[in-house]
């Protein structure tokens, strides 16, 4: 048996071991140059993106130190249970401008200033360059993303015109002495940022604060009026819409409005259709638009081929993007997959994978026709 095995052994034939070989070292070396060529080739449109991404990312982060320091100036202490990161952006449980039920691991996700980059490249996705417009709806229950928005359009010289609600969830924006106009009023004291709302509404059920504690209401409303700026105030959703949309015209004058991003889930934004149930985060596709009476800000503005910006479900944003849930501590600016598949995005990357894939085709199909 032993002789049998050995002679069965030396018969394998051999003549194609150097053929696998040579092709697999050719295979190994046109790999090597492709992946050096796609991480170190000169790109200007990436590096330009990336950079955006990073600064927007910085901006974030002085901001939020900014906030951190004008909170605590006003003596509201930072829960250290509920808010780790010590960002100043997190707002209490249960307040009178509470309006909904929040996550508050979401709310902390959101604190990343990273966020700030996913906004650039959402932007950059929706093809929106420098000093373009872009309309915002958002609402005060994550004022981190608001945060990022504003950051993003900072570093991208975005004309931005937002308007937003200021009641807010669990967690979000609803300390009364601390609410969204207060940190406005301290991002421009502080020179972060200088943007004004072109609106403001009280959020909530019918985008009246219905779901708000009476005391609640009557307090933002009384801040609204003292900023003079207009004062959405419509229960019937159509009506509601029609006059956001009248708003985001008149102050975009001329200019071509290039994307709308929601921010959050507020009722005159989202609309009350269920298809809103069924969008995915990011910049999304919508090929379904729900009648009029039900249609929120979002689908309108689909519905004129303007790309939208959906920021909400916190936790397919993170998984989607490569973006850490519940962080601490934060990761520094530029930390992140998100600056990778930005990378990975850009044409150049795209047309160097297709060559690189033909090329592996035709070296297969060559040694084949070799042997």
């Amino acid at each position: 048996m032993k002789n049998r095995f050995l002679i069965r052994k030396g018969n394998i034939p051999k003549q194609g071991y150097g053929k696998n070989q040579n092709t697999i070292l050719l295979l190994f070396a046109v790999s090597l140059v492709f992946f050096l060529l796609a991480r170190f080739f000169p790109s200007g449109k990436k590096d330009a993106v990336q950079k955006d991404m990073l600064q927007a990312s910085r901006i974030m982060e002085n901001a939020m130190a900014a906030l951190r320091e004008c909170r605590t100036g006003r003596d509201l202490v930072l829960d250290s249970k509920s808010d780790p990161n010590r960002t100043g952006l997190i707002g209490l449980e249960f307040s009178p401008l509470t309006t909904t039920l929040g996550n508050l691991e979401a709310k902390r996700t959101t604190t990343n200033p990273n966020f700030a980059a996913l906004v650039v490249f959402l932007l950059q996705e929706a093809d929106v360059e420098k000093g373009d417009t872009v309309a915002v709806g958002a609402s005060s229950s994550f004022p981190a993303l608001i945060l990022a928005t504003l950051s993003a359009a900072k570093a991208m010289d975005l004309n931005l015109l937002m308007i937003c609600s200021l009641g807010a969830s669990q967690w979000g924006a609803n300390i009364s002495e601390f609410h969204w106009l207060d940190m406005l009023d301290c991002l421009r004291e502080s020179g972060a940022h200088d943007s004004r709302p072109i609106a403001l509404s009280l959020g909530g059920e019918e985008d009246t604060g219905k779901d708000m504690n009476p005391e609640g209401r009557i307090f933002l409303s009384e801040e609204i009026v003292q900023t003079g700026i207009p004062f959405i105030h419509e229960p019937d959703l159509k009506v509601n819409v029609q006059t956001r949309m009248r708003l985001y015209e008149r102050n975009a004058g001329e200019s071509e409005i290039k994307s709308f991003i929601n921010i959050g889930g507020g009722w005159a934004n989202i609309g009350t259709d269920p298809e809103i149930l069924e969008l995915k985060p990011g910049l999304t596709k919508i090929s379904h638009l729900p009648p009029f009476d039900r249609r929120g800000v979002l689908f309108e503005m689909a519905s004129r081929s303007i790309p939208v910006i959906h920021l909400l479900f916190v936790k397919g944003l993170a998984e989607t993007y490569g973006l850490p849930w519940d962080p601490s501590p934060l990761p520094a600016p530029g930390k992140g997959k998100i600056y990778s598949l930005a990378r990975e995005r850009q044409p150049l990357f795209l047309v160097l994978a297709v060559v690189y894939l033909v090329l592996v085709v035709v070296i297969l199909i060559f040694r084949n026709r070799l042997q």
